[in-house]
């Protein structure tokens, strides 16, 4: 059987004068895909101009038919809502506060290419559902309708417009088509494609504005076109263009006692290769023209009601008296501020071959209001109860709410004025949800906040257990951890039992035990919050009745250049012994013995790099040891680099440029000061007019605040003659560290290009662009016997000009 594709160039369906208002009548069933299957329903799938295969009627359990000739779906009817990845919306339309529950996705974005067809232009696919309606008799002024709604993925095959992939639905009657009833739609273009035969003709240019108008809009998404002759790559392109749901109704009335068919098809474009699919879902309610909106008005809030549209028509609304249109009132949508009360919305519709109408019944409600909850609280975490009540609302409540950070809210299933909330273990907030009939908005009332307080915890004193000797004033601090609370004041104890307050309140985490004659106790009171008090573990310190020893260090730091030394003096007061770390780096330390009291001694240090020096002093019968320190600071090793020896002309201005390792030895002296402008800088300029012939060192040193230096000498020779590339006539590369290497002496060359030698075949054996390197009379790693060579050479002197020097030389074993 061979498909020939219809393409009717119309609009909205509509049929018939219905003048009188909506009536309940019963649907066919399955009508809209209830039975989640095709049930009552045939199908049918096929090429465009090409073969088809039929799935006549009942198709009963059958819910997925796969596309002609190959595995992907064509016909899908769809039970569960998702979302279409090029037009973003829902599968399962809910249009104006109407959800449809079921669809059906019919065709797919599968084109010609899937086919893999010798066939350039094989045809399009093609899929279609058709059912057959048996209009329940009747008078044919009561009206008998069936409205679907529809949404739409086409994509642009820039073919003229009665080629392009389309979408129809078509009502046929016992005369025929009845054409009034049955819309096409397809993205237009101006049908000026050209090339190619008449069914491949490509490159028509798109209306998009009137795309735009009939509801149309670009996808974001990309997608693979395989369209055009060896594409079997494929190009990622952005050419899809998507309609949302929207909702067209019908008449049958005129044809009550009679069989009317109605088919949904979709087809790819007439070639092929851009494809084509729509989602349809129906009403199962034929009684009428339906007004869709909220039957519960919202007072003085702006409202939406709809009916399905018919192209080509005119409208007609009224409203409750106290109500304002403020726009649509000539479209199928209109929108509206509801007045104080209630009353009857009409509608009517009307074209060449319509005239349908329809009522609904409205009351109003004022805006909602969400009070707020009462009843802040604090609480100590566990064992709690807080009531809290909501008052001042306006609605019904339809739920209370919950959160723990104030952004993450969690449902209570509470709708009544009262909530107790108990046994809470962190800070919460609460809410009443509020919606005053189902025209008004939901809100949520104003929070009652009940505030936890963390159960006390008294943690535990580090160290729990230690020594403390007469008088000692070191190692004998306790820090309280792991508490929860507030530290409300430090206890002690002589024996563990009975217990006393500080007399002036400790609210620190921290107490360094002082002036104790006798073993002693401690601990802390916590208390978080509201809750109960906790105590800490205690910590025992043991009093031993020995001096603590005691010793001083003069200065306690010092600062030093690198290799040099510092004096460190110390004095002990109290102790037997002592000793040192980093004692390596110490000279005249001692040997560790107290021989007398006060006890003193002069020690030096000598580090190499920052260095505290610990003193560790005891004293026999205590088992505490007192510590101080003496820090070195030192300076690094100051590297100062003067520059390269250099050669210069007579009348050349030298700039010097002394580079430093450390940024603090920035006080800077040159000599001598024969010619500098100036001798206290990093970077003078020397001018030698005068020392034409002769050669002179200058001495750069570099020092800090503390007096540390670094410093680098710089030769510089000055030539009698004019800006030159010099290079010697011979060199001697045997090892012995004199002319074993051959470099250009660049004299007034401010900027050197290059120095490149040559053997006597022309083969360059040295090339570079660095005047301070030379060749060493090696290639590749390979000595040279003694020849002749080639060089040039090319530098830029000081005045700008370019020197270029050639000439030969001698390596000589």
């Amino acid at each position: 059987m061979v498909w020939t594709r219809l393409i009717i160039i119309s609009s909205w369906l509509l049929l018939r004068v219905a003048p009188s208002f909506s009536q309940d009548q019963s649907c066919p069933f399955n009508i809209n895909f209830s039975e989640g299957n095709l049930s009552l329903w045939s199908a049918q799938t096929g090429l465009v101009n090409g073969l088809t295969r039929q799935y006549p009627a009942p198709n009963s359990g059958v819910s997925a038919i796969q596309e002609y000739g190959i595995s992907t779906t064509g016909i899908q009817v769809i039970t569960t809502p998702g979302t279409d990845k090029y037009g973003g919306f829902s599968t399962i339309p809910t249009i104006n506060g109407y959800t449809y529950n079921y669809a059906i996705k019919l065709g797919s974005d599968a084109t010609s290419w899937d086919i893999r067809s010798n066939d350039r232009n094989p045809g399009g696919f093609v899929r279609s559902v058709t059912y057959v309606v048996n209009v329940p008799a009747g008078a044919p002024s009561d009206p008998y309708t069936m409205t679907y709604a529809y949404a739409l993925i086409l994509e642009n095959g820039t073919h003229n417009s009665n080629q392009q992939p389309v979408f129809t639905a078509t009502i046929k009657g016992p005369a025929g088509i009845i054409t009034c009833a049955s819309p096409s739609y397809y993205l237009p273009t101006f049908n000026n494609a050209g090339g190619g035969d008449s069914r491949a003709s490509t490159g028509a240019t798109l209306d998009s504005a009137t795309a735009i108008a009939n509801g149309f809009s670009l996808s974001p998404t990309l997608f693979l076109s395989h369209s055009g002759q060896n594409n079997n790559n494929g190009v990622w392109l952005q050419d899809v263009w998507t309609k949302p749901w929207t909702e067209v109704t019908f008449d049958l009335s005129a044809y009550r006692g009679q069989q009317v068919t109605l088919t949904f098809e979709a087809s790819n474009c007439v070639p092929g290769a851009h494809f084509a699919y729509a989602y349809i879902a129906l009403r199962d309610d034929c009684g009428g023209l339906d007004i869709s909106g909220y039957r519960d008005a919202c007072t003085n809030t702006s409202t939406t009601y709809s009916i399905p549209a018919l192209a080509n028509s005119t409208y007609t609304w009224t409203v409750p008296p106290g109500w304002q249109i403020v726009s649509g009132d000539d479209t199928n949508i209109i929108t509206v501020i509801p007045g104080n009360t209630g009353g009857i919305i009409t509608a009517r519709e009307v074209n060449s071959c319509a005239d349908l109408r329809g009522s609904i019944t409205v009351t109003t409600s004022p805006p909602t209001i969400a009070g707020r909850v009462t009843g802040d609280n604090t609480v100590c975490a566990g064992n709690n109860a807080t009531e809290l009540r909501l008052s001042g609302e306006t609605g019904d409540i339809l739920k209370w709410v919950y959160s723990t950070d104030g952004i993450s809210w969690s449902d209570i299933n509470n709708t009544t004025h009262q909530y107790s909330a108990v046994d809470l273990g962190a800070t919460t907030r609460y809410r009443a949800v509020i919606q005053n009939g189902s025209g008004c908005s939901i809100d949520s009332s104003d929070a009652a906040i009940v505030t936890v307080n963390p159960r006390s915890v008294g943690g535990i004193l580090t160290p729990d257990d230690f020594s403390i000797c007469t008088g000692q004033t070191q190692q004998n601090l306790i820090s309280l951890e792991g508490s929860v609370g507030q530290v409300q004041n430090w206890q002690y104890s002589y024996d563990n039992n009975n217990w006393n307050d500080f007399s002036t309140a400790n609210t620190g985490t921290q107490y360094n035990v002082n002036a104790v004659t006798q073993t002693t106790y401690y601990r802390t009171l916590v208390k978080s919050g509201l809750c109960p008090a906790d105590t800490s573990a205690v910590a025992s310190v043991r009093y031993i009745n020995v001096p603590f020893p005691a010793a001083g260090i003069t200065p306690d730091e010092a600062s030093i250049c690198y290799g040099t030394g510092t004096p460190v003096n110390v004095n002990i007061t109290s102790g037997t012994g002592y000793s040192w770390n980093n004692a390596n780096t110490l000279t005249n330390a001692g040997d560790g013995v107290v021989t007398a009291l006060p006890f003193s001694f002069s020690a030096t240090a000598t580090p190499l790099q920052n260095t505290d020096y610990i003193l560790s002093v005891t004293n026999a019968g205590c088992p505490n040891t007192f510590l101080d320190t003496f820090r070195v600071s030192v300076t690094q090793p100051i590297i100062v680099f003067a520059g390269n020896d250099t050669s210069i002309v007579a009348a050349q201005p030298l700039q010097l440029n002394a580079i430093v390792n450390d940024s603090l030895a920035n006080r800077y002296t040159w000599t001598p000061s024969t010619g500098l402008n100036y001798t206290d800088i990093a970077n003078p300029v020397a001018g030698l007019q005068h020392m034409a012939g002769s050669t002179l060192t200058y001495t750069v040193k570099a020092a800090t605040a503390e007096g540390c230096f670094g410093q680098d000498d710089i030769k510089v020779t000055v030539f009698t003659t004019l800006p030159d590339i010099f290079v010697p006539s011979a060199f001697t590369p045997n090892g012995d560290r004199l002319n074993d290497i051959l470099r250009p002496i660049g004299v007034g060359i401010s900027q050197f290009n290059y120095f490149r030698i040559y053997n006597r075949w022309g083969q360059l054996v040295f090339s570079s662009g660095n005047q301070q390197e030379g060749w060493d009379g090696t290639i590749n790693g390979r000595i040279q016997s003694t020849a002749t060579y080639v060089y040039i050479a090319q530098g830029v002197d000081y005045t700008g000009k370019v020197i270029n020097k050639r000439g030969s030389f001698i390596l000589i074993r």
